[in-house]
């Protein structure tokens, strides 16, 4: 008894050791993220033909990307990019790279921020707009929302929701409104151009603590299409850029993260102790 006593004093103490590293590890602070922003591409001319986009660095060098016939209504994904200068350049579909772009802006990425490269306006007047994306997310008891207007058939409309809740008015074409905070949960949005017009419906759900862009274009049918783009999740809080779609991120968070973390910290303690045993055995 009086052998064994230091032995389980001394596992006991090295488990305390080993249960201190494994959280230590796991709960480090992560090293610093490298100098990234993010940029997405968008396509909002209506009466403009599909497009071409480059993009290139003209401060890093990193491969230029290159998007295939882009057309009206589209909206990339965000590229997480080096901090730096970007030119986005748009070319007719199909056009050769060598050829004279039929647009070009830069955008400058700063670290953390978000940008929205957009084609817009009518095909006469064509221009590249760079819009700064607030992602930010806002408290999980709001929601928060802006408008790009790129529908040339209502050149000024107003957006709320079937209850009367207005989110903007008098959005004119080829403008973007701030982000406004709403109330989460399943909206009813309603487009409706200023002065009178057929009146568009947009049924979705807006997550608490959620970013987006609602974007209005003309469809072809002949009305409005209003689309909900997701900016950033409180889920993640990393910039998506897709069509929000389904519950539009109302799911709550999965619990997966803390049990595979509750099990990394069993598998280090169990691996630790098992060794030491296997130690003590042999020296007993």
């Amino acid at each position: 008894m009086f052998i064994r006593a230091p032995h389980v004093r001394r596992l006991t103490s090295a488990t305390a050791v080993l249960a201190a590293v494994a959280l230590t590890t796991l709960f480090a602070a992560p090293a610093r993220a490298a100098a990234d922003g993010y940029v997405r591409l968008a396509h909002l001319s209506p009466d403009t033909p599909a497009v071409d986009v480059y993009l290139r660095s003209t401060t890093n060098a990193i491969k230029p990307q290159v998007f295939k016939a882009v057309a009206y209504g589209a909206m990339s994904a965000y590229l997480r990019l080096p901090i730096g200068t970007y030119q986005v350049a748009m070319r007719k579909a199909g056009a050769a790279a060598s050829t004279k772009p039929v647009i070009t802006t830069q955008v400058g990425v700063e670290n953390g921020d978000a940008y929205t490269v957009a084609g817009v306006g009518r095909f006469a007047d064509l221009g590249l707009r760079v819009l700064n994306d607030d992602l930010k997310l806002p408290d999980p008891g709001k929601s928060k929302v802006r408008i790009i207007q790129a529908s040339v058939k209502a050149p000024v409309l107003d957006v709320a929701g079937k209850n009367g809740k207005k989110i903007a008015d008098g959005v004119q074409f080829a403008t973007t409104t701030n982000y406004r905070e709403v109330n989460p949960g399943k909206w009813s949005v309603e487009v409706v151009p200023t002065g009178g017009g057929k009146t568009s419906v947009l049924p979705c759900t807006l997550g608490a603590g959620s970013v987006y862009s609602l974007v209005v274009l003309d469809d072809k049918a002949g009305g409005l299409k209003p689309e909900l783009h997701v900016d950033a999740e409180r889920q993640g809080a990393v910039p998506l850029g897709g069509v929000a779609t389904g519950d539009g991120g109302t799911q709550p968070d999965s619990p997966m993260p803390m049990a595979l973390l509750l099990a990394s910290v069993a598998a280090v303690l169990t691996g630790g102790l098992v060794v030491l045993l296997r130690r003590r055995l042999r020296a007993a």
